[in-house]
């Protein structure tokens, strides 16, 4: 996967541990304090939650593989953690974006409806919204790979510091890899992030239009209420999982990508009311 780098190679796993231990404690941080606060048991902040456990299953995907990598000598992965490596990263995308699209509808109706919010917004329906992402994103990530399993490969080789679809794909010299890569695009390109960024753009333009035409207050509510989420979607958090396995193999560009998720992957809970308002 990489050449070797010697003795720097206990630096870059001391680094990449620092910083996977610390995902895992500020994510299980926060979950435990919406946990444990009734009052943040709100629509918000279980999407938020959401996002937290979505986060240490994602980065526990890639990072403790990433320092075994570090360590071996052979940087070798076995054809069966390969594909579970590959199921984790694309159901963490397909949840991640899925999530934020969720979350672009609460915003609008928050803004755009607010006297509607807790009727159209309750805990009830955002928690099955919440567990029908996760169980369609498990389901279609599974399917994906049902197709890809069953071909035969003629290379072992990957090049980069992790398993992704369509790298798999690239080894295939099955007639029928060429379905395989329709699949890879159709499900996990088209429905698993092209969809949810279509909904989310869309989503805000209506917001924007309202907000042209709004009171001041209203404004503000929506800079206050927007922005987090506005930000999570701009980090493009997701793409760090794919970059860190289809970029470059020069190991110390890549522990880049690590730091990087460390840094966008705690979202920032904004507080919100019953009626989705800001305090």
């Amino acid at each position: 996967m990489y050449g070797d780098i010697g003795n720097l190679k206990y630096l870059y796993f001391i680094l990449t541990l620092i910083l996977y231990v610390s995902v895992i404690f500020a994510n299980t941080a926060l979950i435990v304090i919406i946990y444990l606060k009734q009052n943040l048991h709100e629509p918000m902040y279980l999407f938020l939650c959401s996002l937290f456990v979505n986060d240490i299953y994602g980065s526990t995907a890639l990072l403790p593989c990433l320092m075994v990598q570090i360590l071996s000598e052979t940087h070798d992965i076995s054809f069966f953690f390969c594909f579970i490596q590959i199921f984790n990263i694309q159901t963490y995308v397909d949840i991640e974006f899925r999530t934020l699209a969720i979350m672009a509808y609460d915003r609008y109706v928050c803004i755009c409806k607010p006297l509607h919010y807790n009727s159209i917004i309750t805990t009830r329906r955002v928690q099955i919204v919440i567990l029908v992402i996760w169980i369609v994103s498990f389901v279609q990530v599974g399917v994906l790979l049902s197709f890809t399993i069953r071909l035969r490969f003629c290379g072992t080789v990957i090049d980069k510091l992790g398993c992704v679809n369509h790298l798999v794909l690239q080894l295939s010299c099955s007639p029928t890899s060429v379905l395989s890569y329709v699949n890879d695009v159709v499900f996990g390109l088209v429905f698993g992030v092209t969809a949810p960024l279509v909904f989310i753009s869309f989503t805000y333009v209506k917001i924007l239009s309202v907000c042209l035409t709004a009171s001041k207050e209203t404004k503000t509510k929506a800079f206050d209420t927007c922005t987090p989420h506005l930000i999570t979607i701009i980090s493009f958090k997701p793409c760090v999982f794919q970059c860190a396995a289809t970029g470059p193999s020069n190991l110390p560009n890549a522990l880049m990508l690590p730091l990087f998720f460390s840094l966008f992957t705690f979202h920032s809970p904004q507080p919100v009311k019953a009626d989705g308002s800001p305090p």
